[in-house]
């Protein structure tokens, strides 16, 4: 439905579900945005009820009947879930496996052991764009920042040479690089390539992290020079692991699910022929869901059996990795509902009206939008989703490349400056033994660059493929 819906609406062929004019609809957009901010920020209210009430104040501004607008949201929430859902979950579990076994242990020390001095804010890095590829975000920095306070307090290191990096790596990989929720959904609403849109968000996150990371650093720990806070430096508890996974196999499984994404999309491009076999094989182990699967499959054995684990601890564990991401799934269905919401009352043939009067490249203008909503909502998840709801129509006539990188515009414009609303800033804030003035000198302004920074890439890569 929501693909459907999408694509006809770009033709034209789709009445909205409401006769609103152009100003009207934006003023409906706004106001419905206003609503999501207000309920989110003012009454903190969760965010699944924000997007769902939002979405109705949406439908009832825009003139739209109520059971059409209910409908649409319905719709919307039940195609996003059934589209990235399950890929969510298979990222939960592999994440899970991961922090349980101590494989994200055995990289982080295997790394650590190598480097020292000035190599270490680059070692930071690497450990958190590997372990960033299957992790949410909050869980990534619950896992790594323990890590980087013990780093920064064994050698006697700036908290923010170390620190910055880390989160660096964390947030490129959470805005840019599918199966992360935001990429997933941006590339179901405008029908992007995963495969493509991966390589090419590669492509944009290395120099970005680089620059965002180890490069800002320097500068943050100038402007914020604090050492480690020893309150929150964890003693790690014993462990209770007969063994731990070995470096190589904790590796490969984890970018097991990125190798086989990435084949699917270089045989597409080199064969060419949807009827060859081999295009037909690798579209089936490359799709999200199967690489997902089998790197979970796998991880069972070369992360679970290889620590020691029973088959009731590793049913334990996939049970106890699914329960925390009931509020993601239900925020992303919701922001899905907003998104259709959007679609069918016409705001989006509404941009893509005025977009034919602009001189704004599509690419900036997914950006921009991006921005406005990350800037009001703090969520990086729900920009993404809300900015591709309302863009999706400009995808219609652009190349496979171009689609990929429209994605990637809107995952850099949700990345821009974090500030009070977002969850984030503020495990951040206390973690790191920060006031708020130190957060936004640090943390935010690394976010704007990760966000300018690849928003830039993404604009150049579009005048040279």
């Amino acid at each position: 439905m929501t693909h459907l819906s999408v694509e006809m609406l770009a033709a034209g062929s789709v009445e909205p579900i409401t006769s609103a004019g152009h100003a009207q609809l934006g003023i409906a957009v706004l106001a419905g945005i206003a609503v999501i901010v207000l309920l989110i920020t003012k009454f903190k209210l969760h965010a699944f009820l924000a997007l769902t009430i939002g979405s109705l104040a949406l439908g009832a501004f825009s003139g739209a009947p109520l059971d059409k607008a209910i409908a649409s949201f319905t719709t919307g929430l039940g195609s996003t879930v059934a589209g990235v859902g399950v890929l969510i979950a298979l990222g939960a579990i592999l994440g899970k496996l991961l922090a349980d076994s101590g494989g994200a242990d055995q990289i982080v020390d295997t790394i650590l052991a190598k480097a020292g001095g000035r190599a270490m804010p680059w070692a930071m890095v690497l450990i958190a764009s590997v372990i960033g590829l299957p992790l949410f975000f909050e869980v990534g920095i619950v896992l790594l920042i323990p890590v980087v306070l013990m780093v920064a307090k064994r050698g006697n290191y700036s908290l923010m040479r170390i620190g910055i990096p880390a989160l660096a790596g964390l947030s490129v990989m959470h805005g840019l690089i599918p199966p992360h929720p935001g990429p997933l959904v941006a590339i179901d609403a405008v029908k992007a390539n995963l495969g493509v849109t991966l390589a090419l968000g590669v492509l944009v996150a290395i120099p970005t992290v680089i620059i965002a990371g180890p490069l800002f650093s320097k500068v943050a720990a100038r402007w914020v020079d604090v050492p480690a806070p020893e309150k929150m430096i964890p003693q790690r508890p014993s462990e209770d692991l007969e063994r731990r996974p070995g470096f190589g196999a904790t590796v490969a499984t984890v970018l097991l699910p990125v190798v086989l994404m990435l084949a699917k999309a270089l045989v597409d491009i080199v064969v060419d022929d949807p009827e060859a076999t081999v295009q037909r094989v690798f579209d089936v182990i490359g799709s999200p869901l199967v690489a997902l699967l089998a790197a979970v499959i796998v991880g069972m054995f070369t992360l679970g059996r290889a620590a020691g684990f029973t088959k009731d601890r590793l049913s334990t564990t996939v049970e106890k990795s699914l329960a925390p991401i009931a509020g993601v799934l239900m925020i992303v269905g919701a922001g899905g509902g907003f998104k259709q919401t959007l679609i069918d009352v016409g705001v989006g043939q509404m941009i893509l009206d005025f977009s034919k009067d602009w001189s704004i490249p599509a690419l900036l203008l997914a950006w921009l939008i991006a921005v406005a909503i990350r800037l009001a909502t703090g969520s990086a998840t729900v920009a993404t989703i809300s900015a591709a709801g309302l863009v999706a129509p400009l995808a219609a006539d652009m190349s496979t490349s171009h689609t990929a990188l429209l994605v990637l515009a809107i995952g850099a414009g949700s990345l821009f400056f974090s500030h009070v609303n977002d969850a984030g800033f503020w495990l951040v804030k206390e973690y790191f033994g920060l006031d708020v003035g130190q957060t936004i000198k640090t943390w935010s302004v690394m976010e704007t660059i990760i966000s300018v920074v690849a928003g830039a890439l993404v604009l150049l890569l579009s005048l040279v493929i």
